[in-house]
This record gives C-alpha cells, structure tokens and sequence, in this order.
C-alpha cells in the first residue's frame, strides 16, 4: 500500500439503481468519472466491482454516506454501510465512508456548466457525485 497523499481511492455513491464511480488520485486531490455500476434493489454486478479493483488497484474505497440535511441516518445510509462493509469483506481493501450531503446538487451545477442540460444523465450526475464525494474526503484528510 503506498503512503497516504500518494493512494489511488476508488469513489462509490451509492443508490439502489445506480451507483456512481470515480477514481481518485490523492496527490493531486483529483477523481475522474469512471461508468456508474447499475444496481438491483442497491446490489451491483459483483464481478464488475471486482474489475474496477483489478484495473485501479486501489489502496482504498471511500464510499459516500447519504445522510438527512440535520445529519441523522435514513434507510438508504444504513445500505450505503452495507455495501461498505462488503467492498472491505470482498477485496480487503480499507474503506472509509464520507458524508455527502449534496454532492449531487454539486454535480449537477458541475455537469450543467460543462454542457447544459444534454450532459444531466443520470449515469453520468451518479459518477461525478462520485468524484465530488472523493474531492471532499481528499480535502478533509489533510487539515
């Protein structure tokens, strides 16, 4: 495992239909949108998770918390542990989790200042909320 600063992450945000990927670069506090994973009732392709773990290598997976606006849990946040909990049971890998609390309003603005409304695909608003969800772990890990 490198050292911190230096890791690659993996960048989940969670949903029941869709969850969003990006892979992040702790020396540079960047992610890049990879393809969002489509999910049964929150349950992904396995197999496909596992090649994202065999194509990055990461040294960890931050997975993103969705949280009430007053910071209490929901049904959805206790999921979004559970599939934490598996990507550590499943591929060893540390992960951590990370409050999001709008980062999908935050891609969305991202999203809509690069192209307009043509580039708010749902895949695309799930995979840049991961790479939000990276960007502000990343920033908070050193302060």
């Amino acid at each position: 495992m490198r050292e911190a600063g230096q890791r690659t992450v993996l960048a989940f945000d969670f949903g029941t239909k869709s969850i969003g990927v990006a892979v992040g670069q702790e020396i540079t506090g960047t992610a890049s949108p990879l393809a969002a994973l489509k999910a049964n009732d929150g349950i992904p392709d396995w197999e496909k998770v596992g090649q994202l773990f065999t194509d990055w290598a990461p040294d960890l997976a931050v997975v993103g918390l969705p949280l009430n606006m007053d910071g209490t849990e929901q049904e959805v946040t206790k999921r979004a542990r559970k599939f934490a909990n598996r990507l550590n049971g499943r591929f060893k890998v540390v992960v951590d989790t990370w409050d999001e609390r709008l980062s999908t309003v935050d891609a969305k603005s991202m999203l809509f200042e690069l192209g307009g409304f043509k580039k708010l695909t749902k895949e695309k608003v799930d995979s840049v909320s991961a790479c939000v969800i990276f960007t502000s772990w990343a920033e908070n890990q050193y302060q």
